[in-house]
């Protein structure tokens, strides 16, 4: 038993040499002291880990702990060890707010975009090269008769949800469109998932009508976004959205699973009646029953109105873009129709 402890304590001799010469002296000793050092910022190639040594010994790599040794850690890398906590962060408000610098291992840099004036760019929910002028030529009146039935159909179903709608909002246009614009991006969304997971099994292309389909999504929810800035919603309509997401979004699922010619055309409905509400909206606003306020800052950005732009432009241009998913989804429902896949036909990508 003597021999064997002594075998022992040599291995335990030559571990720590082993340790000594792998990492650093000073290294070693700290690792092998044990000894709690203050957490503070460290630099390992470049990045920042709020660490102490012994934990640099359990969870670093060879290579980090080599390079990462105090031996090794210069007067240069010691001046980089501050971090700056406080750099303005642009969001999706009016103003950029002052808040701490996000420390990672990871480091993925923020992306600094500018306008073309060179003013810094202050929208993180959407950049520069997807803003567009609205095409307010379009055609507002154009209605997809309902022959079969399952046209007829999705058209009352339509027509269904539309009472209790305009009973429960009656004429605040504002906080309706806001509302509504909640449910109004999921359709895009679920369809281009869809899309996305049958192109993933058949091995196939979508023509385009997965990233059509998202854009649609993404350009409800800036809406959204636009009428945040103009209504405010009271608590009970916040937990309605919550209420009829959560069932809106499961039943044009299963919808779109059994019928996809089904669920384009009620979309197509849907885009009709937003036409409609929109089209209230403004004849209250010519009345003088809702102020005409400036319009909001990101709808300015992102739909490259005029600074002097009103809520009224703000609404044109929304209806605008309600037309052109009405005829981007009444053109899926007419391709799936006669008997053809999506993919058999251009997806129209920038449609708005």
């Amino acid at each position: 038993m003597l021999m064997a402890s002594r075998e022992g304590a040599s291995k335990l001799v030559s571990s720590m040499m082993l340790v000594s010469r792998s990492f650093s002296t000073a290294t070693a000793r700290g690792i092998l002291a044990k000894e709690a050092v203050p957490a503070k910022a460290v630099g390992f190639n470049g990045d920042v880990v709020r660490r102490n040594i012994g934990e640099f010994w359990v969870r670093g790599s060879v290579f980090g702990l080599r390079h990462g040794s105090t031996a090794s850690y210069s007067g240069k890398d010691q001046q980089q060890e501050e971090v700056k906590h406080s750099q303005p962060v642009a969001e999706g408000g009016d103003k950029a707010e002052e808040k701490n610098a996000i420390v990672s291992y990871w480091g993925v840099p923020p992306s600094r975009v500018t306008k073309e004036d060179g003013t810094e760019w202050k929208w993180n929910c959407f950049r520069p090269w997807e803003t567009y002028s609205a095409d307010l030529s379009i055609n507002l009146t154009k209605h997809h008769a309902p022959v079969t039935f399952l046209d007829k159909m999705a058209y009352w179903t339509v027509k269904s949800l539309r009472w209790p709608t305009d009973l429960f909002f009656q004429r605040r246009y504002g906080c309706r469109a806001m509302m509504l614009e909640t449910v109004a991006a999921v359709p895009g969304m679920v369809g281009g998932m869809l899309l996305h997971c049958k192109s993933l099994r058949r091995f196939e292309h979508s023509g385009g009508w997965i990233k059509a389909l998202l854009e649609e999504a993404e350009n409800e929810r800036m809406h959204l976004m636009t009428f945040m800035e103009v209504a405010n919603p009271k608590w009970y309509e916040r937990a309605l959205v919550i209420t009829v997401q959560g069932v809106f979004f499961n039943a044009y699922f299963l919808g779109y699973l059994i019928s996809p010619k089904f669920a384009h055309r009620m979309v197509g409905y849907l885009e009709e009646e937003a036409i409609h509400s929109y089209t209230e909206f403004l004849k209250e606003l010519d009345k003088g029953n809702i102020k005409n306020v400036p319009a909001p800052a990101i709808a300015i950005d992102y739909w490259r109105l005029p600074p002097n732009s009103t809520l009224r432009d703000v609404v044109e241009v929304v209806r605008a873009d309600e037309a052109h998913h009405r005829d981007v989804n009444h053109f899926a429902s007419d391709i799936h129709y006669q008997g053809r896949e999506l993919k058999e036909a251009p997806a129209p990508i920038g449609y708005h």
